[in-house]
C-alpha cells in the first residue's frame, strides 16, 4: 500500500484540549475524552502524555471480545511501555506474589505469561491493574491507562463486573491516570464527577494551515481562482480523518499525470472525491449491513434531508420513520456508534464522507 504522506506527525490545533488534558494528567487526574473516530483522539492523548512525561498504556476495547483478549491486550500494553532494565527488575520482584510470570525473549523483549484457566481471569485482572500503580510508585513516574471505545467492554462483560471494578480503580489509584475514550457522555460519568473533554470538528481556519502546508510539501497547491480549497473544506466539514483520505486521493490522482501538475483546481477536488467514494463503497456497505434497518433508515433520512428535529411529526411522516421510543433508540444508538452527533450538534451525520456517499446512493 502506498504510504500516506498526509498522516499528521503533530497535533493540528487542539491547543485548548491539549492544555486541559495535560493539566489533568499533571495532577494525576482522570477524564473522559468524547469524540467521534477520525478526530485525532489518539494523537492528542500521546502528545498530552509526552508533555507530562507519562508512560502511556492503550487498550482498545473494540478489539477485545472476551475477558482473555482483554487481559492479553492489557499485558501487551504493559510490555510495550516498561522495557528498561530497571523496569524489568521491578516486575521480577513483584511477579512472585501474583499469578503471572515475566518471560524475556532472546531479542530482549519481554511479556507477562500466565496459564489460561477458567475462573482465573479475575485475579489476573486485579494483578494487571495493580502493576501500573506499583511501577508508578517505585519509579516515581506518571502512568496513563487509556481505554479506547470504553463502552464496548460491555459486549462481553454482560454483568458489568469488570467495568464496575475499573470505575473503582479510577477513584482509588493515585499515580495512574485513567483516560476513557468514548463517543457520548453517559449518565454514570456525570454522577461520578469525572472530567469530560470534548473533541469537536476542526474549524476551517484551523484545518486550512495544515492542509495547505501538507499539500505544498508534496508540490501541490489549491487553485485560488476557483475556490478549490473552499470546496475541499466544505466536503470534509472539519473531520480530520476524512480530510486525510481526500488529500491522499488527490495526491494519488495527480501523481498519475505526466508530468504531475502542481495546481489543484476545483474540478480535481470533485473528481478525486468521486473516486474516493467508489473506493469506500465496500466499507460503507459493510457498515450498513451491520446496522438494524431502523438505524439505516434514520441515517439515510439525515443524509438526504438534514434536520435538528428528526423527532418532529412532520419529519417522521415525510421519511416514514418509526415513532416514539423506536426513533429515539435509533438516534441514541447511532450517536453511541459515532455515526451521528446528538441534539447539541443538530443530529448531523458525524462522518462527512459517509453522508456524501449515502446522498449519492439515494439520488
Amino acid at each position: 500500500m502506498t504510504p500516506n504522506p498526509f498522516m499528521p506527525k503533530a497535533l493540528i490545533s487542539r491547543h485548548r484540549e491539549l492544555a486541559e488534558i495535560s493539566q489533568i494528567l499533571a495532577a494525576d487526574g482522570d477524564f473522559l475524552l468524547v469524540g467521534v473516530p477520525g478526530m485525532g483522539r489518539r494523537l492528542l492523548l500521546q502528545e498530552a502524555a509526552h508533555q507530562v512525561n507519562a508512560r502511556l498504556l492503550a487498550i482498545d476495547c473494540l478489539r477485545t471480545t472476551s475477558a482473555g483478549s482483554f487481559l492479553t491486550s492489557l499485558a501487551t500494553s504493559l510490555s510495550l511501555s516498561f522495557t528498561s532494565p530497571e523496569d524489568l527488575a521491578l516486575i521480577r520482584r513483584w511477579a512472585p506474589g501474583h499469578p503471572l510470570e515475566l518471560v524475556e525473549e532472546a531479542d530482549h523483549t519481554w511479556h507477562l505469561r500466565w496459564t489460561p484457566s477458567s475462573g482465573r481471569e479475575w485475579p489476573l485482572f486485579e494483578a494487571l491493574l495493580a502493576l501500573p500503580q506499583y511501577l508508578a510508585e517505585k519509579l516515581d513516574c506518571r502512568v496513563v491507562l487509556v481505554f479506547q471505545n470504553f463502552p464496548h467492554i460491555r459486549s462481553w462483560d454482560r454483568q458489568g463486573k469488570w467495568e464496575a471494578y475499573l470505575r473503582q480503580e479510577i477513584q482509588r489509584q493515585s499515580q495512574v491516570s485513567y483516560a476513557l475514550v468514548a463517543t457520548v457522555v453517559e449518565p454514570w460519568v456525570i454522577a461520578s464527577g469525572l472530567r469530560v473533554v470534548h473533541l469537536l470538528p476542526l474549524a476551517d481556519g484551523d484545518m486550512e494551515p495544515w492542509l495547505t502546508a501538507a499539500m505544498a510539501a508534496e508540490g501541490l497547491h489549491f487553485d485560488p481562482q476557483d475556490h478549490a480549497l473552499d470546496r475541499f473544506l466544505g466536503y470534509v466539514q472539519g473531520h480530520l480523518g476524512d480530510a486525510i483520505s481526500l488529500a491522499r486521493r488527490i495526491w494519488l490522482d495527480r501523481q498519475s499525470s505526466d508530468p504531475p501538475p502542481t495546481l489543484i483546481p476545483a474540478w480535481q477536488v470533485d473528481s478525486s472525491l468521486a473516486v474516493l467514494m467508489e473506493d469506500l463503497t465496500v466499507t460503507f456497505e459493510s457498515l450498513l449491513l451491520l446496522l438494524p434497518p431502523s438505524q439505516v433508515r434514520v441515517l439515510e433520512s439525515l443524509a438526504l434531508d438534514p434536520t435538528d428535529s428528526p423527532q418532529s411529526r412532520q419529519y417522521i411522516k415525510k421519511h416514514q420513520l418509526s415513532r416514539g421510543g423506536g426513533l429515539q433508540g435509533a438516534l441514541n444508538s447511532l450517536e453511541q456508534k459515532g455515526l451521528i452527533y446528538g441534539p447539541e450538534f443538530g443530529y448531523r451525520i458525524a462522518l462527512p464522507l459517509l453522508g456524501l456517499w449515502l446522498r449519492k446512493q439515494l439520488t
